[in-house]
């Protein structure tokens, strides 16, 4: 997700993924509006205001007018044999799957593929700039399910939900079903602010994603006698005694838990969102057809004062510049005791680092009644609308999403975690996780609460940066009350604009 920005790569054999892990970042704010040619002082735009300035149009792609319609016919995988198609995808381990494995689809349809890869810190300027430009350069490019309420509106999406259901262009083995509900539920939206996602329009389809957990250093956890926290308040204590006693126990200089704390958008929405949703807090309400800031009632402010306190007592030194790169980095380079992120951001973590073979991961904290809500980021695969080859397209997006490919990439590369139930569920993926102590369970424990926690809004990317904003305040003292309060108050009407 699993978000925009960092080095390229961590500092292990391939970097994790988006939100994640593989740099983050997504088209920040001063991104988006300085590809559409206004100022950033000019204030926020979504997507209504980009298209009124020349960024978009509104969406013309919807199923009524879908190229999917004209393919009939029996399905032959053979069908576009001859065909090129151009993929802009990001550096990232599902890419190197992807192309490890591309050979299979080449002989299986004859379609060439000319992948196109950027590292995250320019990838989405790279995306925006093409589908700015309806050149249909490029057939079809990864993103994550945040980006959808971005690209979506002006029009730049193939709407594939015609595709799926049209059994001349979907092979029998396709399966949409078989894909955990929340992940394929994400990439549909129907575009209004605050309605709920799901319905008949898929965007995209999940290729890769990444739940939010904890990752702690067993050796450190067994050598003091501590257990992973149950609770947020545990957790906050947690972390304390760990940066007081490790240090002393023979792991100089370690703190207690690494978090991002970075001044956009990709803070809030690992560890951050997922402890306040599973604490029964969320970041809008709708009355009506108005989004209305929740992010300052009287529970979330407490709950992200708590937060604030927890990174100041045990958190980095420099954690206002922190993102998932350094948060994982310090897990695996043995700094921090824990990092509550991405899955894979410290899976990846495990191999060749200091922390190797020392790392176990836990669902993290319960919330309220129990809870386990989980916010996550989807690394998914979408289709340009103006790629003047739909169909061949097509065909490439329903076999990277298949489970042929998608176990392979399990089981052979690094392309976890699962996003097919058929996949995680079968023995050679387990057999290849169930030497990481705890990750299976934790992906299993969490599995059915993981979604998108934030509510849909095509304003998200400046409202999270302008929340991590005031995040950062707080840690640095601000009043938490006031601070929230005037967030609440200043982004109403940029998310009602």
């Amino acid at each position: 997700m699993t978000e925009p920005a960092a080095p390229s790569e961590p500092s292990t054999p391939s970097a994790p993924s988006g939100s994640g892990a593989s740099e983050p970042a997504g088209p920040t704010r001063r991104d988006i509006l300085r590809l559409a040619g206004v100022g950033v002082g000019a204030g926020a735009l979504g997507s209504a205001g980009l298209a009124g300035c020349g960024f978009g149009s509104p969406a013309n792609n919807g199923a009524k007018d879908s190229a999917a319609k004209k393919v009939s016919g029996g399905f032959d995988w053979k069908k576009h044999k001859g065909t090129t198609l151009r993929l802009l995808m990001n550096k990232h381990p599902y890419t190197d799957a992807l192309k490890a494995h591309r050979g299979e689809f080449q002989d299986k349809t004859g379609i060439k593929l000319a992948i196109d890869e950027f590292p995250e810190s320019n990838y989405f300027d790279k995306v925006t700039l093409e589908l700015k430009s309806r050149q249909g350069n490029y057939d079809a490019f990864m993103l994550g399910a945040y980006m959808v309420w971005q690209y979506g509106p002006p029009g730049y999406l193939e709407d594939l939900g015609p595709w799926i259901h049209n059994s001349s262009a979907t092979h029998a083995e396709f399966a949409p079903d078989d894909f955990f509900p929340n992940l394929i539920k994400a990439g549909q939206w129907n575009f209004v602010n605050g309605a709920p996602l799901g319905g008949k329009q898929q965007w995209m389809l999940p290729w890769g994603f990444e739940t939010n957990t904890v990752c702690y250093r067993s050796d450190v956890f067994a050598k003091l006698g501590l257990k992973p926290a149950e609770s947020f308040d545990d957790l906050t204590e947690l972390a304390r005694t760990l940066k007081a006693k490790a240090p002393g126990a023979g792991f100089d200089g370690m703190y207690g838990i690494a978090v991002r704390g970075s001044r956009e958008w990709a803070t809030i929405h690992p560890g951050f969102m997922t402890m306040y949703s599973r604490e029964g807090l969320k970041d809008f309400k709708v009355e009506g057809k108005k989004l209305v800031p929740t992010m300052n009632s009287p529970d979330a402010v407490d709950f992200t004062g708590r937060w604030a306190k927890m990174v100041r007592d045990a958190g980095p030194s420099g954690w206002t510049s922190y993102t998932w790169y350094q948060a994982s980095s310090d897990l695996g380079a043995g700094k921090a005791a824990m990092l509550f992120d991405a899955d894979t951001a410290s899976y990846f973590q495990n191999t060749d680092t200091p922390a190797a073979g020392k790392l176990a991961w836990h669902p993290g904290p319960k919330g309220k009644g129990g809870s386990l809500a989980t916010n996550m980021w989807i690394w998914s695969l979408a289709m340009n609308s103006s790629s003047k080859k739909k169909p061949a397209a097509w065909w490439f997006l329903q076999w990277a999403t298949s489970k042929e490919h998608l176990l392979w990439a399990a089981t052979k590369q690094q392309h976890i975690d699962a996003v097919r139930k058929s996949v995680a569920d079968d023995s050679a993926y387990k057999d290849r996780l169930k030497a990481v102590p705890g990750f299976l369970d934790t992906f299993q424990a969490v599995i059915d609460q993981t979604k998108i926690q934030f509510t849909p809004q095509r304003n998200f990317f400046d409202a999270t940066t302008s929340w991590a904003a005031a995040l950062q305040e707080i840690y640095g003292g601000a009043d938490a009350k006031a601070t929230l309060d005037k967030l609440a108050k200043d982004l109403e009407p940029r998310v009602n604009g």
